[in-house]
């Protein structure tokens, strides 16, 4: 019996096309994070307050420093595809994703169920979160306490910003 005997190739190196690949790998794995990490800031980072028209000259009532009687409403500025939506804020209201919130925002995955609350004391209005995961914020600071809101204020509510406006 004849044996036919077939020449394989010897082992060849692959090491430098398997680190390259390893590499390429890593690579990829950390832009990967990094637009994880941009998309998700750029939905929940604070707005900077706008600057209001003619600050000096404003009175005390206009202002929105003495707002008894004052019916202001909460005006969403971002996302955009809620821009122009308003809710008018009463003696209490709550923000949040929940059905029986005063101002709903179901539509936004960043904000708690029940989110904040706004209220007036002694005809000031004032805003306080109710133990969210991503915090509320007023004029870019995130708050732990209540915090008094005026008009022209901008209050981010997970990743929903509103202005406080009549």
């Amino acid at each position: 019996m004849h044996m036919l005997l077939v020449s394989l190739p010897g082992p060849t190196d692959n090491t430098p096309v398997l680190r390259t690949l390893e590499y390429g790998v890593i690579l990829l794995l950390w832009l990967f994070f990094m637009w994880v990490v941009r998309a998700v800031w750029v939905e929940v980072r604070p707005l900077k307050r706008r600057r209001r028209r003619r600050e000096e000259n404003l009175d005390p009532v206009a202002d929105g420093k003495s707002s008894k009687g004052r019916r202001l409403k909460l005006h969403v500025i971002r996302p955009e595809d809620q821009a122009g939506r308003s809710y008018e804020i009463g003696p209490e209201v709550t923000v949040g994703r929940a059905p029986g919130c005063g101002v709903l925002i179901d539509y936004d995955t960043y904000s708690s169920n029940l989110h904040a609350r706004l209220y007036r004391l002694d005809g000031d209005l004032w805003a306080e979160d109710l133990g969210s995961t991503n915090g509320t914020w007023v004029n870019t600071v995130r708050i732990g306490e209540r915090t008094k809101l005026q008009k022209g204020d901008l209050l981010q509510v997970g990743g929903t910003v509103f202005e406080v406006g009549k």
